[in-house]
């Protein structure tokens, strides 16, 4: 089934198989039901089989998943199977705390340099990540096979400077700017709201 097919409450539920498998995998476990991972996920067995299954399924009855082999498959279906290089724009808080988180690079997602409309007034380096201001941004993504832009600046600039990465090359978007933004159709863009899953958790703790 292609992928445009599939429900996005399917796409967002397979990271967090990946995030529990690998959790397994680092445990030593090689194999695992479907009705041992629903215990462990808080997922009905049934809902795992449904979500898997329209991938291929990956498991036998009586036998279960292998863990490594499901990891392989999540992470191919994923996109995880090649590297992705990305940049942060903002080198503000939020970007300094992104470019210095390191588990993305045991998924395969490798930060490679921060930009900022005034670098001067922030740091040079972030994890041994360079600092550069906007006027740098051309020539970097000429030089370096850039897939995805990190956007952790204002709303009042984003759809800007989004425009600017697109019409530079970069097709693929995550956006922490407190604004959904309007791309050509070629662009894929995760916009990432924090206050909207704040108030989510507000919301259910009063209910």
């Amino acid at each position: 089934m292609a992928a445009e097919y599939i429900s996005q409450a399917v796409v967002r539920r397979l990271p967090r198989y990946m995030r529990f498998l690998s959790e397994l995998k680092e445990e030593g476990v090689e194999r695992i039901s479907s009705r041992e991972l629903s215990d462990l996920m808080k997922v009905t067995a049934s809902q795992i089989r449904q979500d898997l299954n329209h991938f291929g399924g990956f498991g036998q009855q009586g036998y279960g998943y292998n863990v490594s082999k499901l990891i392989e498959e999540i992470g191919r279906i994923l996109g995880m199977d090649r590297p992705h290089n990305l940049i942060v724009i903002g080198a503000g808080n939020l970007g300094r705390a992104l470019a210095g988180y390191g588990n993305f690079s045991k998924r395969g997602l490798f930060i490679r340099a921060l930009f900022d409309v005034a670098p001067e007034n922030t740091v040079t380096q972030v994890r041994n990540l360079n600092v550069y201001g906007m006027e740098a941004l051309p020539a970097f993504l000429e030089e370096n096979d850039i897939d995805i832009a990190v956007l952790t600046i204002p709303k009042d600039n984003v759809r800007q400077v989004a425009q600017q990465l697109y019409d530079l090359g970069i097709r693929g978007f995550w956006n922490f700017a407190h604004v959904d933004l309007a791309l050509p159709e070629d662009a894929v863009v995760e916009n990432v709201h924090l206050s909207e899953s704040l108030m989510q958790l507000t919301y259910y703790m009063k209910n």
